[in-house]
This record gives C-alpha cells, structure tokens and sequence, in this order.
C-alpha cells in the first residue's frame, strides 16, 4: 500500500457527523431572535440532530422552540418537547411571548397523535406513557443533562424511544468537558457515535480499572473536533464572533458566613468533616446559629434559601414571612405550580434543595441566593442574568 494509498485509508476511519437537517434561511427564522442565536438555530437545523450548550441567560427556549417550529413546518408532522415538570408551563408561557404556538400534550385522549400537528410539550416522566412515538418528526431535550446518567432507566429510555427519530435537539446549559459520560450520552442520542465506540476510540482505561477512562493524549484535539461536529458551547455571544450587548454582566458577590461551634474533641482545631457522617454530625451542632443567621440575611427582596435537610426548610418556612417550601415529598403537580408561582413573584422567598429546583427554572427576577448548609458539592449555581449575590454558611 502506497503513501497515498494509506491516507486515504485513514480518513475513511475519521469520525464525523453527516448532516441531517435542511437550509433555512435566517430571514424565514423568528424575528425575536438575536442575531448569534439565528445563526446558532440555522446550524441545529441543517445538521438535523445537534446540542446546544449554552450558558444560562443565552435564550435557549426561543432557539428551541424556534428549531422545533421549522422541523414541524419542513415535516408537517408534529415535534415533541420534553421538559422537567415546573420548565413545562413556563416553556408554553415563553411561547406566546415569542408568536410560537405550543401546547401540552394529554396523554391520556383517545387519539393521542395520530391527527396532531404542530409543537407539544410534556415533561419527561411522561414519556413512557405516550403512544405512536414515530408520528413525530422531532424531539427537544430540555435540560438534557438528564443523559447523564449511563445506567438510568429514563435516560436509556430517552435513546432508545428517539434512536428512529429524523430531527433531535438537546439543550442545556450544564455540560460538564470533564464529564465525558455525558458527552458519550448526547452523542449516542443524537445517533452521532455510540457512548462505547467513542469510549473505544479516543479513551483508555486508566490505572487498570475497567470503571475509569482516560483521554488519550494524542486523541485530544480529534475527541474535541468530533465533539464540535454534533454540538455548539457558547458561554457569550463574542464565542461566535458577535457582539456582548447586553451579556456583559457584574461579577457575582459570594458572601460567606461563618458560624463558630465549640471544639468537643480532644484536638487543637477539632476534626474536619470529611464523610457525610461527619457533615451531617457538624450540620447538626450548627443547626441553630444557622438557621438564626438565615433569618438574619432575608430581607424584602426575592431571595431563595438552599437547604440540604427537610427539617430546616420546614422550620424556616415556619418563621419566614411570605415564604414558600418545595420538597421532594410534594406531590409533582405541587412542586411545578409554587416554582412557577416564585418565578411569576407570587412569593418573596422559596425554600428548597439545589436537587429539586436548580435545572431550567428562569428565575432571572431574583439575584440574591442563600445557602443554609454547605456540603461538599459545588455551591455556584447562579441563574440570574444580572447583578448577583449569593451567602453561604459554612461552619
């Protein structure tokens, strides 16, 4: 085999991602687009199935919403939207502000699809109860992290529902680069490269266990390239060359508090919390003083108070005016109508944990942020698209 040969050899071993969409142009896009998300809404529809990975406050329901009615419009068929519960309302409230017309699909009527068209929009547990699945020309993933996890029964239910589905749209705006489990979900979704071969192809076991992988050194700059064939990150619109009018923003403010608890051990400096036995047995010494701080740091605008157990967000819904507690025992219908209710300002202050409502609400309204208990997880979870400030109370 020759030199020339070889090459050619080769690049029929390179991965790409063939186009799938169709050319529209940004003229025929909604007109209450900005321009970089014009550009970035013309792209997703020419490759058909793509990723946007988009910074909070970028706009990414108008650009789905606008994706989906065009893939509706091309196909006359209809595009499911998926959605967690309390995005749900909001998503067909942001519809009307934009002239895009959607509604909620009711799973429950006699011919759920058959002689629909159009966009609808259901939140993701009730996707196993939709019928005729393959009537739809799209799918929309909001809040596509719900990927993430490889072994989950929703998530390998979501690849495995829209595998035969021509038109796919993920979105989110928490990919994580290190996170290459979730990039190998998106891209077996977007039936770009299965989670295994892209594993087999630019990955190695590190250190001999079957349950790590590691980068190959050499295979960077092809994984990353790859990457970018089937997907879009924007953290500003000068990423694609466009202007930063109105994205630049103040940075935020991290207050942190500290609350002093006596030392019980026989140590100079008391023992560091390293497990969850260990937090929970320091959260509990400081539940007052913290709990007292809180109260101290609401003042008369939304605020939202992370927790990390139930009894300190019952107590402080007890104690704080106007306030309201979303948990995970609340019925789902419950939990979508006071999040939207905090979103449309019905109450001053929600209380609640980063697992129930820190993905896809809009709470743009409300820049200041408390975190009751600290824990070992990142504590930078900033929605608002404007002057921020955030206080956290640590021990």
């Amino acid at each position: 085999m020759n030199e020339m040969n070889y090459k050619q050899f080769l690049k029929t071993k390179q991965k790409s991602f063939i186009d799938a969409g169709f050319d529209v142009k940004q003229s025929e896009l909604n007109k209450n687009l900005f321009d970089f998300q014009k550009h970035v809404v013309q792209i997703a529809l020419k490759k058909g199935r793509f990723a946007l990975f988009q910074d909070c406050g970028l706009g990414k329901t108008i650009q789905q919403l606008s994706w989906a009615q065009q893939v509706s419009k091309h196909t006359d068929k209809p595009v499911l939207i998926l959605a967690p519960l309390a995005v749900v309302a909001q998503t067909v409230r942001e519809g009307v502000k934009f002239g895009i017309k959607l509604e909620q699909l009711n799973t429950n009527i006699d011919n759920p699809i058959g002689s629909l068209k159009g966009i609808y929009i259901t939140n993701y547990e009730q996707l196993k109860n939709i019928q005729n699945i393959e009537l739809f020309a799209g799918v929309v993933l909001d809040e596509s992290s719900i990927l993430k996890g490889k072994e989950g029964k929703l998530s390998t239910l979501i690849i495995d529902t829209f595998k035969n589905t021509p038109y796919r749209l993920a979105c989110t705006a928490t990919p994580s680069p290190n996170d290459h489990m979730e990039l190998g979900q998106h891209s077996q979704f977007l039936g770009a490269m299965s989670y295994l071969e892209m594993l087999a192809m630019y990955f190695v076991h590190d250190g001999g266990e079957t349950s790590k992988w590691r980068l190959r050194k050499h295979a960077k700059d092809d994984f990353w390239k790859y990457v970018c064939t089937w997907s879009i990150a924007i953290d500003n619109p000068s990423t694609l060359g466009f202007k930063n009018a109105g994205y630049e923003l103040p940075e935020i403010e991290y207050v942190e508090h500290i609350i002093p608890v006596p030392n019980e051990t026989d140590n100079l400096f008391g023992d560091v919390a390293v497990s969850a036995t260990e937090l929970h047995r320091d959260l509990k010494r400081s539940y007052e003083k913290r709990i007292k701080k809180t109260i101290e740091l609401v003042n008369t605008e939304q605020t939202i108070i992370w927790t990390l157990k139930n009894d300190e967000a019952t107590h402080l819904n007890k104690v704080i005016e106007d306030s309201v507690n979303v948990q995970g025992a609340d019925k789902p219908q419950v939990k979508a109508d006071r999040l939207n209710g905090f979103a449309d300002k019905e109450f001053t202050n929600l209380i609640t944990k980063t697992s129930i409502a820190s993905f896809g609400m809009n709470y743009q309204q409300c820049n200041n942020m408390i975190f009751t208990s600290y824990d070992f997880k990142k504590m930078l979870s900033i929605w608002a698209k404007k002057e921020g400030n955030s206080s956290y109370i640590s021990t």
